[in-house]
C-alpha cells in the first residue's frame, strides 16, 4: 500500500520537473491538438471554440516563481512516505494493527494532495488554488508526520 502512494508522488514529481525543465506544461499535448485540426487552415487557431491560447499554454514569470516551491513540497513529501514506509517496515509489528490502519490511512490521502498541487500549476494558474493546494499538502503531510511518530 504505501509502495503505492510512494510510487504516485514519484511519478507527479517526475512529471511536474519534466514539464519546467521544457518550460512546455502540456509537452507534446499541443502538438495533437495541431495535427487534428490540420484540416482547417482557414480558421484561426483562436476562434475555435476550445482551443487554447498562447496564455493559456505557458507560466507567466509570477507562475514560474511558484514552481520550485512546489517542486520542493512535492519532493518533501515523497521523502516523507519513503521514510513512513521504511519506518513501518522496521517497526511495525502485527498487534499494531489499529496504528497501522490509521499510518495507511493518513499516507493514502498524500498522493491525491500531491496531484491536485500538481494539477493546480498548469496554466492558466489561479495562484489562489496553488496556495490551498499547497496548505493541504502542508497539513497532510504534518498529520502523516504526527501519526507515525
Amino acid at each position: 500500500m504505501l509502495t503505492k502512494s510512494v510510487d504516485l508522488v514519484k511519478d507527479a514529481h517526475e512529471e511536474m520537473e519534466q514539464a519546467m525543465e521544457e518550460c512546455d506544461p502540456y509537452s507534446g499535448l499541443l502538438n495533437d491538438y495541431e495535427e487534428d485540426n490540420s484540416n482547417n487552415h482557414s480558421v484561426e487557431e483562436g476562434d475555435i471554440l476550445g482551443s487554447p491560447n498562447n496564455q493559456d499554454l505557458y507560466w507567466s514569470e509570477e507562475d514560474q516563481e511558484l514552481i520550485i516551491p512546489c517542486l520542493a513540497l512535492v519532493r518533501a513529501s515523497k521523502a516523507c512516505l519513503k521514510k513512513i514506509r521504511i519506518s513501518v517496515a522496521e517497526n511495525g509489528k502485527k498487534d499494531q494493527v489499529a496504528q497501522l490502519d490509521d499510518i495507511v490511512d493518513i499516507s493514502d490521502e498524500i498522493s491525491p494532495s500531491v496531484d491536485d498541487l500538481a494539477l493546480s500549476m498548469y496554466p492558466p494558474v489561479c495562484h489562489l488554488t496553488v496556495r490551498i493546494s499547497s496548505a493541504k499538502l502542508v497539513s497532510v503531510l504534518k498529520k502523516a508526520l504526527e501519526i507515525t511518530k
